[in-house]
């Protein structure tokens, strides 16, 4: 390769690096707002490229979800694992529940990739399989120390993440928080044993706030 020629690759290059960051950036901001069945063509219209662009980019739509969120679930592991080490075996669940919950709140395609199978490659999934197992012993771990109800199953906490993070999408507009209090709700009907109720973190929705809710709220269409 002449030195002219490779002076001439090197704008080319720049150029598709920016642009797949644009469609990283963007893609990211329409996966998190709408959820994983955006349409291509509106992930490369907020990065302000062509189709063709993103298709050599990432020729597929799971190549892209990949890259993006390989990383947060591999972090959710890491939360898990981190939990597992807590010293109190109740504070460890909690803070998992919490912080899962929390970025899935940010995030609806985070959410959406947890819960489901339809996305996801080879290296999401392995990821996304070892966070069940964590999970799992968090729970077992609770109730061998006697602090979370001895009938709770694993699948009854990830159901509650489904019912938080609903509360979340109902409320987001209006009372963004709602959903922590509906958390400690939950956890204090999970004790195993309490001496008084929990502070709730957020303030109860008045009746003015839950009727701007129902008339703002759009189930999102699947």
């Amino acid at each position: 390769m002449t030195q002219q020629t490779a002076a001439a690759d090197r704008p080319l290059r720049r150029d598709a690096e920016r642009n797949r960051r644009r469609i990283l950036e963007s893609a990211a901001e329409a996966f998190a707002q709408l959820g994983l069945d955006v349409a291509t063509d509106e992930i490369a219209r907020r990065a302000g490229v062509g189709i063709g662009t993103f298709y050599r980019r990432f020729p597929t739509k799971e190549l892209l979800i990949d890259a993006l969120f390989e990383d947060r679930i591999g972090k959710l592991v890491e939360l898990a694992e981190e939990c597992l080490r807590a010293e109190d075996p109740w504070t460890g669940l909690v803070s998992f529940l919490e912080q899962s919950t929390a970025s899935q709140v940010a995030d609806r395609g985070l959410k959406e990739l947890i819960f489901s199978t339809a996305h996801g490659r080879t290296r999401i999934a392995a990821d996304r399989e070892r966070i069940g197992p964590l999970f799992i012993a968090l729970v077992e771990r609770a109730q061998r120390a006697g602090q979370l109800r001895p009938d709770v199953a694993g699948t009854d906490l990830g159901l509650v993440q489904v019912m938080l993070t609903a509360v979340a999408d109902f409320t987001r507009d209006v009372a963004p928080e709602s959903w922590r209090r509906f958390l400690m709700l939950t956890l204090d009907g999970l004790r195993a044993e309490r001496a008084a109720p929990s502070p709730l973190p957020a303030s109860a929705l008045d009746p003015a706030q839950l009727s701007d809710i129902m008339d703002r709220y759009r189930p999102h269409s699947r």
